[in-house]
């Protein structure tokens, strides 16, 4: 029905109306046969698209789908076998060669084989998958590709072991940054981060991509470091390069030291600051090695009073007081005066040094009349020299009431520098022979006399083997490191309320030493029988310089000290050592052995 408006009514209101909707004319028979055409050609269509994807299906049944590659081969649609052989033929090859590697900064192979790595080629082509049954994923497999990878398997300890072993040339400890010196030339040390191979994620790396034939690119994990390179720069420009800009002064008493720019250089070194800077370090010893010889005419050597024995009796040697150079708070001014080009010098401080023992204290430590003494005899020509070196050192020497005497503390090193010589030792078992042989018939010596003076013992070792010579469980000996750190020692403590002075007397076949003091004991001394005997074993000699021995026993004995009260002749302590002595081996020198 068509649309009639409505006017509005006479009092100028609009009224609604509804619009009138006309039927439409059915279709003719054309268009209806159009329908039928259009409908008849998109089924043949879609029965074609059918027919070709089930001729698809059929004769790529048992393929492998297409557009399939592995480690970049291409396998797509082909059957089972061919695929295998084709990867065979493009992959294998490459298997046993080395692999390219890179870690961080370092590059290197890595060897298959060692690092016991395979192909599982069925199951390389198991990760393809079956035939898709999806029409739009297989027409879009023919536009594109999808890489599955391989499947790997690796012997975890083979391929752990040369993970490993690539260590050496992956991890690198960080390098800090700083100024070195080459003479007194400064030089920068950029920063550099360190590394370390990451095993567990490089294993992982390799088992996934080690047959792409790409470089593998092995995890690491960086150690970071503290300073900058901006910082390294500041300390060469700000620091380094004044400091050796010319000598430093040092003025003494009345005279100049002059420190070489070399010197200066070779005393300072940077260590890393807070926010990535560096700070310079002072080495202030070295400065006064340089400068010390230059000022010792300034200085006045203190010296301890000690005891000499004149006509058989001791006398005080008098004490001196010193006055030397305090280095620290001389050299405290250096961060600042090294900094400048000009008025780089500094004042030496002064320090008086009064002596350890004065005259007046040794005059009253009461050493009157020996305590205790010992002698030794019998020693080679060449321990002989040993024993007079280290008597000598020894003699004079004053211990303290409450003070503590190690012998190898007062000597110090004992090596060819302070006179010592090659001498025989017995070294497991064995004659031997070391620089300063023979000093543990001194140590035997003075652990006597120190027995006798009836001194309370504060360490001391035996020997492991029995030694004829000495008396049993009642002996000692020492040891130093090749560099005078001590190893074994003998201690003995002044519990006296009066000075010790030692005294000793050597000879060419006897080594005498006496203590002095104030006399309060008399010592006896009781042996213990020896038990638990074992025979000695049998050892052949060095191919060199061997000496034939009968060896000795072993066994374990005691020995007791009595002290007496040397007024009343009372006892007033008694203490027992019990000693183990290990068989010496009977040394066989050779067709005998």
């Amino acid at each position: 029905m068509p649309y009639e408006p409505h006017w509005p009514d006479s009092h100028g209101e609009q009224t609604d109306v509804l619009p009138v909707v006309r039927p439409q004319p059915e279709p003719g028979p054309a268009a209806k046969r159009s329908f039928r055409k259009a409908g008849l050609i998109a089924g043949g269509v879609f029965g074609v698209l059918v027919a070709i994807y089930g001729i698809d299906i059929l004769i790529s049944q048992g393929s492998v789908p297409r557009g399939v590659t592995v480690a970049g081969v291409d396998v797509g649609g082909m059957g089972r076998e061919a695929a295998e052989q084709e990867l065979r033929g493009k992959i294998e090859p490459r298997l046993t060669r080395p692999l390219a590697v890179t870690a961080g900064e370092y590059q290197g192979t890595l060897a298959p084989t060692l690092a016991g790595l395979k192909l599982d080629w069925p199951k390389t082509l198991d990760q393809a998958g079956e035939q898709p049954l999806n029409p739009f994923t297989r027409l879009s497999s023919l536009f594109s590709s999808r890489e599955v990878g391989v499947v790997s398997h690796a012997d975890n300890a083979k391929l752990t072991g040369a993970l490993e072993s690539l260590r050496a040339q992956v991890d690198r400890d960080p390098v800090e940054g700083t100024v070195k010196f080459e003479g007194a030339k400064p030089v920068a040390v950029p920063p550099k981060t360190g590394q370390k191979l990451d095993v567990p994620a490089a294993t992982a790396a390799v088992v996934e991509k080690w047959a792409s034939g790409e470089t593998l690119v092995l995890p690491v994990t960086s150690t970071p470091v503290r300073t900058t390179p901006e910082a390294v720069q500041a300390a060469l420009d700000g620091f380094a390069r004044p400091a050796v800009s010319g000598p430093l002064l040092i003025k003494g008493d009345g005279k100049v030291a002059t420190v070489k720019p070399e010197a200066i250089a070779a005393a300072i070194t940077f260590e890393p600051a807070d926010g990535g800077g560096l700070n310079p370090k002072i080495d202030n010893a070295k400065i006064a090695e340089a400068a010390g010889p230059q000022l010792k005419s300034t200085e006045k050597e203190g010296k301890d009073a000690t005891v000499v024995f004149e006509g058989g009796k001791p006398a005080v040697d008098p004490s001196t007081d010193g006055r030397t150079i305090d280095w620290d708070p001389s050299l405290k001014p250096l961060p600042d005066v090294l900094k400048k080009t000009e008025g780089r010098e500094v004042p030496a401080v002064y320090k008086d040094s009064p002596a350890k023992v004065t005259t007046e204290q040794a005059n009253q430590l009461g050493i009157k009349e020996v305590v205790g003494e010992f002698t030794t005899q019998k020693f080679a020509a060449d321990s002989g020299v040993n024993i007079r070196v280290v008597a000598q050192k020894v003699n004079g020497a004053i211990v303290k009431p409450g003070e503590t005497f190690s012998l190898n503390g007062f000597t110090g090193p004992r090596g060819t520098a302070q006179g010592y010589v090659e001498a025989g030792v017995i070294k497991d078992g064995a004659p031997g022979r070391e620089v300063g042989g023979g000093i543990s018939q001194f140590a035997t010596t003075l652990y006597n006399a120190a027995y006798f003076a009836g001194l309370k013992d504060a360490g001391h070792k035996e020997h492991s083997y029995y030694i004829s010579r000495y008396p049993a469980a009642r002996e000692a000996t020492v040891f130093q490191n090749p560099n005078g750190s001590s190893v074994i020692d003998l201690k003995f403590t002044n519990d006296s309320p009066t000075g010790i002075a030692i005294q000793t007397i050597w000879t060419p076949s006897s080594i005498t030493v006496k203590l002095w003091g104030t006399k309060r004991y008399t010592v006896e001394s009781i042996e213990g029988a020896q038990t638990n005997q074992s025979e000695p074993p049998t050892k052949p000699g060095p191919a060199e310089n061997c000496h034939p021995s009968n060896g000795a026993p072993g066994f374990t004995t005691s020995n007791t000290r009595v002290l007496k009260d040397a007024a009343t002749g009372r006892e007033v302590g008694r203490s027992t050592r019990t000693v183990h002595y290990n068989p010496q081996p009977k040394i066989v020198c050779g067709e005998g052995q």
